[in-house]
């Protein structure tokens, strides 16, 4: 069994579905990236699978139901115990705490773990010379590392990471995916959500592609470069058609 399994994830607001029965998997230790264009469905995907938004359709987690059907959703587990469980996420805008420093944001998420293992994350991220900063005096990008850091802070299985290369220049950006994927190397598993498909390719051992809701291709890397749909999902059919022609030439 995999760490997380969703099977059949909708989410709808009134009458519009913003994802629509997709099905996914995340294995320990595994990067995977789940893109799309913008307004795919990609942020609702987390919420969802981290209990801020109700589905329907399956998310388990270590072999644990968290959102099933039925009269379980009633008690479907809150955002709380899934981080718990380990289960933890990184949000868009950082959400980081500006009026304390880079140690003290990840002693807020790692209260049972004691400062030298903190000092480890951070210096695993490059951030360690900065722990007694405030995160204001930060660039954007240390400021995104920081908001990876403290979801490792409470030594989750999973991370899922959303859009943490928004607003990124490319070397941020670079930096931010060699980080990311040494976190998978060393055992965390991490789902990467985020509209930047090169950054997604150029680390993920698998990626799921999103459109309007839901699954068009999955694959491998170099198996998604080159689909037909994710083409046109991201660059449109005239573009897709220009590749075409240039192929021949």
């Amino acid at each position: 069994m995999a760490l997380l399994e969703v099977q059949g994830l909708s989410v709808a607001f009134g009458g519009s579905k913003a994802v629509d029965g997709i099905t996914l998997q995340v294995e320990s230790g595994q990067l995977v990236g789940l893109i799309g264009p913008n307004g795919a469905g990609k942020t609702t995907t987390v919420d969802a699978v981290t209990g801020f938004v109700p589905p329907t359709g399956s998310v388990t987690f270590g072999g644990i139901l968290l959102d099933g059907p039925g009269r379980f959703r009633r008690h479907a587990l809150s955002p709380t115990k899934r981080a718990r469980l380990g289960l933890a996420r990184t949000w868009q805008s950082a959400e980081l705490f500006v009026d304390l420093t880079v140690m003290d944001n990840l002693r807020v998420a790692g209260e049972r773990n004691a400062d030298a293992a903190l000092e480890e994350i951070l210096e695993s991220l490059g951030l360690l010379a900065f722990s007694g900063d405030l995160v204001t005096a930060l660039s954007h990008g240390q400021r995104k590392l920081v908001g990876v850091a403290r979801a490792l802070a409470a030594s989750p299985k999973l991370v899922c990471m959303d859009e943490p290369a928004a607003g990124l220049d490319t070397k941020e950006s670079e930096h931010l995916g060699k980080r990311i994927r040494e976190i998978a190397d060393h055992g965390t598993a991490v789902l990467l959500i985020d509209h930047d498909m090169g950054l997604v390719l150029s680390i993920s051992d698998y990626v799921y592609v999103l459109d309007f809701g839901k699954v068009i291709a999955q694959g491998p890397p170099a198996e998604i470069r080159t689909n037909d749909q994710v083409i046109e999902a991201y660059l449109g059919r005239r573009h897709k058609e220009q590749l075409a022609a240039e192929a021949t030439k």
